[in-house]
């Protein structure tokens, strides 16, 4: 076997073996099934986030699907309330971490297999293009900066994506996901394409270099 080719399969490897290890790490300590597909919502608990929409979606995926969820957020305070309330009938399943928890965020990211973002409105957005770099899958509304970030996996991209921030949409979303999650070796395949997708500045601003150039050439 040529060394470019054993490169290749060590890298493919150590990023299975980091996303195992955080997702076990994560869910031992919020006692869920890291057996399951894990799915996780970080961010404010605000409509504009379509956080209203999450106790419903909730409850009618963990009726539904053999799943684990975590939530880190805080805001509306019904929708905090009702988050947690889903706690004692879904454990093992569910959990709620109420506030702001900048490293946890970030070990969610790290450990999960989809992320959540259900906005209504959402004119830039961060968290996908961070779960997109931990090779975490974004479950995304088609608006604003989530449309232009993330592109559907059945349309050659690396996200789910819906039409309506609706929690209809949401399910739906998440049962393709978890279809997805069961071919492994597709699965493994846009985790992998998510992590190589470059958002930095660097690019960017090659990008408006090259346009800057063109314009002053015309």
């Amino acid at each position: 076997m040529s060394k470019k080719k054993t490169e290749k399969i060590e890298r493919i490897l150590d990023f299975r073996s980091g996303k195992k290890a955080n997702k076990k790490s994560l869910c031992q300590t919020y006692h869920l099934d890291e057996k399951k597909p894990l799915f996780a919502f970080v961010g404010r608990l605000a409509y504009e986030k379509g956080a209203d929409l999450l106790p419903q979606i909730f409850y009618k995926t963990l009726v539904k699907n053999q799943v684990s969820i975590i939530v880190l957020g805080s805001g509306m305070q019904d929708v905090e309330s009702e988050l947690k309330s889903l706690e004692t009938p879904f454990q093992n399943s569910f959990s709620a971490y109420i506030g702001y928890n900048e490293d946890l965020a970030h070990q969610i990211y790290a450990a999960s297999d989809f992320l959540l973002m259900p906005s209504r409105i959402e004119p830039c957005g961060l968290n996908q293009m961070y779960a997109m770099r931990y090779g975490t899958i974004p479950i995304v509304h088609r608006t604003g900066g989530l449309t232009d970030t993330v592109i559907d996996i059945g349309d050659g991209g690396c996200g789910i994506c819906h039409d309506q921030a609706s929690v209809e949409d949401v399910c739906y979303s998440i049962d393709r996901a978890v279809d997805f999650y069961n071919n492994k070796r597709e699965f493994n395949k846009i985790r992998k394409k998510c992590m190589e997708i470059d958002h930095s500045w660097d690019n960017s601003a090659q990008e408006y270099l090259t346009l800057y150039k063109s314009i002053i050439q015309k």
